[in-house]
């Protein structure tokens, strides 16, 4: 693995992350809840260093530290074009596109459906993806912009990535979307998994990083089957 990464929690269920390129020093941010708890976290690792800041998408809690983090450090903004909406950017980056965090190439993939500009970040060659609020353990985004059939499109692609890939989700629903697995899925397997998350959240553990493979065997929406099932789902939850 040539990258190190640091969960860092944030407001009041916010993860912010700090990845860093082993070969070269270089180091990101993915998103920016809070610019404050970001820099604490940068000191603290030693890093020394924030070269850039990769943004998700334009929702506040995402880029609300933004200026901030570019005044204090020189950073670079990076990120889809739609986080003008919120928040200052520097370069704009799209579906297909490669983000080079020092040695590391960061693919980026379009997935909208909880914004209509979301985008998703990975690094194949470490098996380490940053989603936002695309897909989250054992859920995924709400839809404030997209459609079902955006969002169903948009998992898939995730799904398609290899089982051991780890998943970087931007928020900790996991026990909440756990209750709601639980009134649809009674599985035995289910229910231990169910029961592991109560335990790691009542120990103060986070839940994130899942990965590919996980998500699969036990989050509802990847396993809905098409769009018209996945709408369904997404709307049930919605007023669980």
């Amino acid at each position: 693995m040539t990258l190190d990464i640091r969960l860092i929690p944030c407001l009041s269920d916010n993860y912010g992350f700090l990845v860093r390129d082993r070969a070269t020093g270089v180091v990101a941010t993915v998103d920016t809840p809070d610019a404050g708890a970001i820099l604490a976290d940068l000191e603290a690792s030693g890093w020394g260093r924030l070269d850039l800041i990769l943004n998700t998408h334009w929702h506040p809690d995402h880029t609300q530290g933004n200026a901030r983090l570019r005044a204090e450090t020189g950073c670079e903004i990076v990120g889809p074009e739609e986080v003008r909406k919120a928040a200052p950017i520097d370069r704009i980056v799209a579906g297909g596109d490669t983000v080079m965090l020092g040695g590391t190439a960061l693919e980026v993939t379009e997935a909208p459906g909880h914004t209509l500009g979301h985008i998703v970040y990975r690094s194949p060659a470490d098996a380490q993806a940053f989603v936002g609020d695309v897909l989250f353990t054992l859920g995924c985004g709400r839809l404030f912009e997209g459609t079902p059939a955006q969002m169903w499109n948009s998992l898939n692609a995730l799904a398609a990535w290899p089982d051991e890939t780890a998943v970087w989700c931007a928020h900790e629903y996991t026990a909440a979307n756990a209750r709601f697995a639980l009134s649809v899925d009674d599985r035995p397997e289910m229910i231990v998994r169910a029961a592991e998350i109560f335990a790691m959240r009542e120990r103060g553990e986070p839940t994130v990083p899942t990965t590919i493979g996980a998500e699969k065997a036990f989050n509802l929406f990847l396993r809905a089957g098409d769009a018209e099932a996945f709408a369904a789902v997404r709307a049930a939850k919605d007023v669980f």
